[in-house]
């Protein structure tokens, strides 16, 4: 467990990487410099560019004038939002002690410039006031401090008070730049930096010229500001060789480890999810206030009723708002990410905790919740939709996210079944629990559907949702069947042979009936591809779901059926025991000791269950006792038994384990 220091380090590192991301943000909220059309620029440019226009000589060197005035203008703005986001993003990366470097440099410079602009409003006023004051009562403020006139100094409506003020905020500010700085400690400077800041109001005081007041924030600046450009000139050489040292390591740290293990190492250093779900919650908040601010202003006006019978609209409309702001920028996006990964995370525990199981299977739905959840981002365009759009694109994405979520779930609570049913586990509360999660699994979507079809018209997001949905609960009730016979075989006196051949039809429906559902997911991507919202984003998860999910998945069916199929060929061209030969025999099968009701001989003359010994076949073809070959392969005696028996071994490796692993665990429990 981590301690109280040790926690509070590690938030505060957090919130030291915050800022980075809110400057990126910002310049992503302004699409880097690039203009964002509208319909009256479209409308503008149909109109200068159309054929029907007639444009002079001088008009059209007016127009080429300004679109190169406008395209140069354009691209500056667009390099400086890049070198902006750049250093933001070489800030965010940068090790603590470098970055509070930074934080002291920028503090530093930002005590400077609101020290000059309260110099600047003070004396303006204390100027302002002074003429005012001067023309009805002729005396200055160092008259009314040398004759101890407190009580013109403290009016409220006087330049005295002004003077004071000011006093105070520049004495504040010098103490903290005397303490963030990172300039020469000089004894001298350190004396004159509160003298610096403090000169304006001293020479408030003065009957000074009003030019040189006015003028005197200007050299009240100069030796802070010097100060800072000093520490970035001598600094310079040490940021290069910063930079240079962390390139070096990452060239190194990659040519030894990978460049997967240098995004692992720096995604953990730099706490990336803890970060983003601090900036996303933080921008939330901001947006928060606001619209609180806005809307007790709106509710001030109306009665209590009325406020009372509009506050769960407001605060319906509110979280609408919040949503949709949450979304409109690529780092808004990922902060909204991480959030939601945080949020899988525990529902993956608590449904962990429902199953009294504790395998990591929960860490794995928050991974892959967000990378869904962001890919679904990025192919929908979520963040260049319009306000009211974006606001249904994004609960149509949870839709996908809550079915793709329950297949997690499906993921958790299939080996525990099979599990339970395999052991012979007589716990029934374990029993009840795994029903339980298969009951939600199959009642959920059902209800999601039924209100789904209910609300909404028939559209090719409805289709999805609702192909996820029938695929899961499929899921669950293939799991249930296979759960079902494994339980009935356990109080069974005697070995159930056809169980092997019921467990593999079962999978083969519930397979197929998913390899179907991935090729109408397919067409029906194809569809909004072509006809609704194209882009390179959809086109390659579209090869991504064509290769694994439908090709890779008919090449493992279909090589598992012909396995399959070769394997019983091989088992039917063995002898079948007659009961008398078993009698005569007395024995259990050598694979699962077992009683043997029926059996299969070998050409050793080794007795054993048909389905055993087919199961045994999908991992070598000799016998398990003498290790002699089990079948006859050809007629030509020249062949190698043996080179014959390794190639069968090659092609049938790994079958058992990729179609029976439950039926494994049910025997070797036994």
């Amino acid at each position: 467990m981590m301690s109280l220091r040790s926690k509070a380090l590690v938030l505060v590192e957090v919130l030291l990487r915050v800022p980075p991301l809110f400057v990126v943000d910002e310049f992503l909220k302004i699409s880097l410099g690039l203009p964002v059309s509208t319909s009256e620029e479209v409308s503008l440019l149909s109109t200068v560019t159309g054929d029907h226009v007639d444009i002079s000589d001088s008009d059209a060197n007016y127009y080429d004038a300004n679109f190169y005035n406008a395209f140069a203008l354009t691209l500056l703005k667009f390099f400086v939002c890049c070198l902006g986001c750049m250093s933001a993003l070489c800030i965010f990366v940068l090790y603590t002690k470098h970055l509070i470097i930074v934080y002291l440099y920028l503090m530093s410079i930002g005590i400077v410039f609101v020290s000059y602009w309260t110099n600047v409003s003070a004396i303006k006023q204390i100027q302002a006031l002074t003429l005012t004051i001067t023309s009805s009562h002729p005396s200055s403020i160092l008259e009314d401090i040398l004759n101890l006139n407190v009580k013109s100094l403290v009016d409220l409506e006087g330049p005295g008070i002004l003077v004071i003020q000011n006093f105070a905020i520049q004495f504040i500010l010098a103490v903290l730049f005397r303490n963030v700085h990172l300039g020469p400690r000089n004894a001298t400077l350190e004396k004159l930096i509160p003298m610096s800041f403090m000169a304006p109001s001293f020479l408030a005081m003065l009957p000074v010229p009003p030019n040189l007041l006015h003028h005197s924030p200007v050299f009240s600046a100069l030796l802070p500001l010097f100060l800072v450009k000093y520490v970035l000139w001598s600094s310079g050489y040490d940021v290069i060789q910063v930079m240079y040292g962390g390139y070096q390591h990452g060239r190194l740290f990659v040519s030894h480890n990978g460049l997967s293990a240098l995004v692992e190492t720096e995604w953990m250093r730099l706490n990336v999810p803890c970060v983003l779900r601090v900036f996303w919650v933080m921008r939330v908040a901001e947006q928060a206030i606001l619209l609180l601010m806005d809307n007790y202003d709106d509710e001030a006006e109306d009665g209590l009723k009325v406020s009372t019978l509009l506050a769960v609209q407001s605060l319906a409309s509110m979280a609408k708002s919040l949503l949709v702001t949450g979304c409109e920028t690529i780092t808004a996006v990922l902060g909204m990410t991480s959030v939601i990964s945080f949020f899988c995370h525990y529902i993956g525990n608590f449904f962990q905790w429902i199953l009294l199981t504790d395998e990591e299977e929960d860490k794995s739905i928050g991974t892959v919740s967000a990378i869904l959840f962001y890919i679904l981002a990025l192919q929908t365009g979520l963040t260049s939709l319009n306000p009211e759009k974006r606001f249904i694109r994004l609960c149509r994405n949870f839709c996908l996210l809550f079915t793709a979520l329950l297949h997690f779930l499906h993921n958790i609570v299939n080996p525990m079944l099979m599990s339970l049913s395999a052991s012979h586990n007589p716990s029934t509360h374990r029993h009840v629990r795994a029903l339980g999660v298969c009951a939600f699994l199959i009642i959920f979507p059902i209800s999601l559907l039924v209100y789904l079809w209910s609300q909404h018209s028939i559209s090719t997001w409805l289709l999805a949702v609702s192909a996820f949905s029938i695929e899961v609960i499929v899921k669950v009730i293939v799991s249930l069947m296979i759960y079902s016979l494994f339980l009935f075989d356990a109080y069974r006196s005697t070995f159930w042979e056809q169980l092997d051949d019921y467990v593999y039809y079962i999978r083969a429906f519930g397979n197929t009936i998913e390899f179907c559902f991935g090729i109408f997911l397919f067409f029906n991507g194809a569809w909004i591809l072509l006809f609704e919202s194209g882009g390179a984003i959809r086109a390659a998860m579209m090869c991504i779901h064509a290769y694994f999910n439908i090709w890779c998945e008919a090449r493992a069916g279909w090589s598992v059926f012909m396995k399959r199929r070769t394997a019983v060929n091989k088992i039917n061209s063995l002898r079948e025991a007659s009961a008398d030969q078993l009698h005569r025999l007395d024995d259990v099968c050598a694979i699962c000791y077992q009683e043997m009701h029926s059996a299969k001989i070998t050409r050793c003359n080794h007795f054993f269950h048909g389905v055993c010994l087919r199961k045994w076949l999908y991992v070598q073809d000799r016998c398990p006792l003498c290790h002699d070959i089990l079948y006859k392969i050809d007629n030509d005696p020249s062949k190698d038994n043996s080179e014959a028996g390794n190639e069968e071994n090659s092609n049938n490796q790994n079958l058992l384990l990729e179609e029976e692993p439950d039926l494994l665990l049910n025997e070797g429990v036994r």
